[in-house]
């Protein structure tokens, strides 16, 4: 297992942490307001009972006070009633009094619900209103977290793909110092050698066959030495066009276009939507190489019949636009040949620009690069 995807898991078990807690405040917040509401429809009972127990007191104790003056009275005037009237009374003015001590008492228990209730629905209220306002700071972390990670994600994935590119890069210029050695060594070198010996040959025909035999293998050995300067040209251009110095971006662009579709066979056209403004000599030799490596891509890998190059060149800004009609790829597939596009990227990056690649199989490929210049 890579690293990055070791940082990955350790990143996605810390979401599902922070989104496990996230659902255990919701889940408390929902008890929380689910007891509320009962305590609250609990709540309008017992006030509504306290309200009838009161009614009932009220009433008790007015019939509490007429019973206990009608005991009086029949104390006072103990002979004037029969043992039933005084028994009567007694009873009478006890049962209101027991009556009145019960209603006391429910009255008591349910003012002590009652304000039971209230406190643990304050509380209620604010164990509510604290799970909403953690549940939005977690929302609020996990948007930021998602997002930063994301970065964090992406900066790992780019310092590996880095790390390939640079390991690709060491890889490239070896490759390219082997395809250098090996052209010079079968063309210009082997033209050379075979102009060395040529010229001893001269000699030999000049003093064997006469001065008209020489001649032609002096005519020979010319054609030989033509061949490998145009083949020493070409190496050099190819390591850098020294027509950029002279002829500026465009022209160096459409004769190495041209080049390449007679090589090729491939049709490759050039649009110019601009001007023709001379940039620094650094600045077009990025854009050249830009085009050139886009162009390479499409004819080593996409296999097309067309290839469009548009250029729309301003004083401050170049838009450059590739498109090919080849097999295209799927983007959202990394593949280990993908050092063509992650050089084209790398290059942009470097220049502060931006780049857009649209591709999808079957369709072709197309390529859109913006790069601001500075001519100051």
């Amino acid at each position: 297992m890579s690293s990055l995807q070791s940082i990955d898991d350790i990143l996605t078990g810390m979401m599902d942490t922070v989104g496990k807690s996230k659902e255990q405040i919701f889940d408390i917040g929902e008890d929380s307001r689910q007891e509320y509401e009962t305590l609250s429809e609990e709540l309008k009972v017992i006030k509504d009972k306290v309200i009838t127990v009161i009614d009932k007191v009220e009433r008790s104790e007015v019939h509490s006070r007429f019973a206990r003056n009608r005991l009086a009275e029949v104390s006072r005037h103990f002979d004037s009633y029969s043992d039933q009237e005084v028994r009567e009374a007694y009873e009478q003015a006890n049962n209101f009094q027991v009556e009145l001590a019960v209603l006391h008492q429910e009255e008591k228990q349910l003012r002590s619900r009652r304000d039971h209730i209230e406190r643990r629905l304050v509380k209620l209220q604010e164990t509510i209103e604290r799970a909403e306002q953690l549940i939005n700071q977690i929302n609020v972390v996990i948007h930021y977290l998602t997002g930063d990670l994301q970065q964090v994600s992406e900066m790992l994935e780019d310092a590996e793909q880095m790390q390939r590119f640079g390991l690709q890069i060491i890889q490239a210029q070896e490759e390219e110092r082997k395809r250098l050695s090996r052209e010079i060594h079968d063309g210009p070198a082997q033209m050379m050698a075979n102009v060395a010996i040529r010229s001893e040959i001269v000699e030999r025909v000049l003093d064997k066959q006469g001065i008209e035999q020489a001649r032609q293998e002096i005519r020979d050995m010319k054609s030989m030495v033509k061949d490998s300067l145009a083949e020493v040209r070409r190496i050099i251009y190819d390591l850098r066009p020294m027509a950029l110095d002279d002829l500026g971006l465009l022209p160096t662009l459409g004769k190495y276009l041209k080049n390449v579709e007679e090589r090729s066979g491939i049709t490759i056209e050039l649009r110019n939507m601009g001007r023709e403004i001379r940039y620094p000599t650094d600045m077009e030799v990025a854009i050249f190489r830009f085009v050139q490596e886009a162009v390479n891509n499409a004819v080593k890998h996409a296999d097309p019949t067309l290839i469009q190059v548009k250029l729309d060149v301003k004083d401050h800004l170049v838009t450059a636009v590739i498109r090919d009609n080849g097999r295209g790829f799927d983007l959202d597939k990394k593949k280990e040949g993908s050092f063509g596009l992650i050089g084209m990227k790398e290059r942009i990056n470097m220049l502060d620009g931006k780049i857009s690649i649209d591709s999808k199989k079957g369709k072709g490929t197309l390529i859109i690069v913006q790069i601001p210049v500075d001519t100051a």
